[in-house]
């Protein structure tokens, strides 16, 4: 590992790790609306809004009507983006002269879904597909609203926990635009601001068209206006090498996608190859921006968890689990694409030095190298922001299957917007039920008992995923339409492709290996499903939770309770992340990634 690599591992975790205190503490008191800076501002906004609404702010929900809310604000969204999507050259009006065509009905039906539940899964080329309008009005307001609707879950959560001889947990509508208030929107102007400083386009301005020089297969007579051969200096017909071809550049209001895309944990781009376009990302400045804008606020709530429930030990604790299972991920993958692939590695020098980066470079943009590609390949398959600035599908089978495990492991490491710190506490939950088995108590989590009720919901909770992610990869494998995705690799890696593509979905991400051809009606659907499962499946019963804890009695510990803030109890919920993800995964990582690394040796 070069030492400029580990500099920048170190350097961006070190941000992280001081921003989550300040940000968490700031997400605890927006959501327990205590004062902040912002208050003069954005309360008579807030009133307005609830106004028009119809919004009672006082008047909280127990976890059934909060659920319903979640699903409606989901299920509302999606049908207005669908009819943006479907109305699209309706609403194009920037340039009469390069007007896309609407999106086909399952295609649209997909991007719909993948927006409203923020896995923004592209199965289309986004600038040649999307109008400006379709970008900025569609995707970018369903960024906005289903990155706060997650945090709104997120602290609904909390709040199950904090509280007790309760059923309520808060009011929906209430948090959804707090969030976008108080923390999205500010965040997303200020970040906003400075990408445009560094030149990323916000604007409406016509696509550009480029002359672009493109070489002929053979060399081509030049001719006069009467088609007779133009001779050249030595009296010989005269050829050309090369040919002018038109290049359809786009523009439009990339700023105002790039930073809500990041700081709801959506993903996707503007553009088809996300954050290795230079309009999108083109310093590194603006990557770092990037990263920050993934990590920060999921990271946060570890504190704000702490804070809100008054154990900021346990939050730490919580921090200190994802931080070690990133580093992880950051040593092995950057290892595995370090030393490259071993048929390439055949007399060719792969070792980096002050000539060359060294390692495999295909599919990475030489501006990032493998140390600013790993550790955003690491950071969005962590997280639920698939927004890529290298190919992952040309990763080595190790490299890949980090992104893939980080995936299938359910949004435990950071995660997306509120749903990676329930993820975290559920699988903390089954750490705390193993432990009180052993020990021979009633389980109990910060004064919470585990009964049987909560213990089928956590079971619940933890075989969504696998129920959805392994039968739709399967039904992939043994149809002829999903095999048809394969045109470019099959056998071991192509099975990876395929079961990146529902983790991905099923953890709302959007990662994906591109070489599956996944915009055809199977895929557009069976996706959808996962995604869908993903977003909604997994938040009820986290909800469902919460409304029961809420109504409990917190109980003193006692000399038998279980410590749950120590170095220990970290170590055994990284070990049971660790374990019930073997457990479910193990088997399909076998025949994908792990038996083509094996295959070449």
């Amino acid at each position: 590992m070069t030492t400029a690599s580990v500099l920048q591992y170190a350097v961006f975790l070190l941000i992280v790790t001081l921003l989550v205190k300040p940000v968490g503490g700031y997400l605890a008191r927006v959501f327990g609306g205590e004062p902040t800076w912002f208050d003069p501002v954005l309360r008579p906004l807030e009133r307005v809004i609830y106004r028009l609404a119809g919004v009672h702010p006082e008047a909280e929900m127990d976890w059934k009507r909060y659920a319903s809310s979640f699903v409606a604000l989901g299920l509302g969204g999606t049908l207005l983006l669908y009819t943006v999507l479907r109305l699209q050259p309706i609403f194009h009006g920037f340039d009469p002269a390069y007007r896309p065509g609407p999106v086909a009905p399952d295609l649209a039906m997909n991007t719909a879904i993948s927006f409203a539940t923020t896995t923004t899964w592209q199965a289309y080329s986004g600038e040649t597909t999307l109008s400006y309008f379709s970008q900025a009005f569609g995707l970018t307001a369903q960024n906005f609203l289903a990155g706060a609707a997650g945090l709104a879950v997120g602290i609904a959560f909390i709040r199950g926990v904090a509280r007790q001889r309760t059923n309520l947990l808060g009011n929906f509508w209430v948090d959804v635009t707090r969030a976008v208030l108080w923390v999205l929107l500010p965040l997303s102007l200020a970040s906003a601001t400075v990408l445009v400083s560094q030149g990323v386009p916000m604007n409406f301005s016509r696509y550009l068209s480029v002359s672009i020089a493109q070489p002929v297969e053979y060399d081509e007579p030049i001719v006069d206006l009467d088609g007779k051969p133009v001779l050249d200096a030595n009296g010989q017909p005269a050829t050309k090498k090369a040919r002018l071809t038109e290049q359809i550049i786009a523009m439009g209001p990339v700023a105002a996608l790039e930073p809500i895309k990041n700081l709801g944990t959506n993903g996707g781009g503007f553009f088809n190859v996300n954050g290795a376009h230079p309009f999108a990302n083109p310093t590194p400045l603006t990557n770092l921006l990037q990263l920050l804008g993934i990590v920060v606020l999921p990271a946060s709530l570890t504190y704000t968890f702490g804070r809100m429930t008054a154990r900021s030990r346990q939050g730490w604790v919580l921090f200190g689990v994802m931080a070690a299972l990133f580093v992880g991920g950051l040593l092995v993958c950057h290892s595995a694409e370090q030393r490259g692939h071993v048929l390439v590695r055949q007399g060719v020098d792969h070792e980096a030095s002050a000539g060359q980066g060294g390692g495999n470079m295909e599919g990475k943009e030489t501006r990032f190298g493998i140390g600013g590609s790993v550790l955003t390949g690491v950071t969005i398959s962590n997280t639920s922001t698939g927004s890529y600035n290298s190919m992952h599908d040309s990763y080595t089978p190790v490299g890949g299957m980090v992104t893939i495990v980080n995936m299938l492991l359910g949004e435990v490491i950071f995660g997306g917007l509120g749903g990676g710190l329930y993820s975290l506490v559920m699988i903390a939950l089954v750490a705390v039920f193993a432990a009180g088995l052993m020990i021979g108590r009633t389980p109990e989590y910060l004064g919470k008992q585990l009964g049987a009720g909560e213990m089928k919901l956590i079971g619940l909770y933890a075989v969504v995923a696998p129920i959805f992610v392994l039968p739709l990869t399967a039904l992939a494998l043994v149809t002829h339409a999903g095999l048809a995705g394969l045109t470019t690799n099959t056998g071991p890696h192509g099975l990876s492709e395929i079961l990146t593509a529902y983790a991905s979905s099923m953890a709302n991400n959007g990662l994906t290996f591109a070489s599956l051809s996944a915009n055809t009606p199977f895929y557009n659907i069976t996706t959808a499903v996962a995604m869908m499962a993903g977003r909604f499946g997994l938040a009820i019963p986290a909800l469902a939770l919460a409304g029961r804890f809420a109504q409990q009695q917190r109980k003193l510990a006692t000399d038998g309770t279980l410590p749950t803030e120590s170095l220990l109890f970290a170590g055994l919920v990284t070990a049971t992340i660790l374990v019930v993800g073997a457990l479910s995964y193990l088997p399909v990582l076998a025949l994908g990634p792990i038996v083509e690394h094996l295959a070449l040796k």
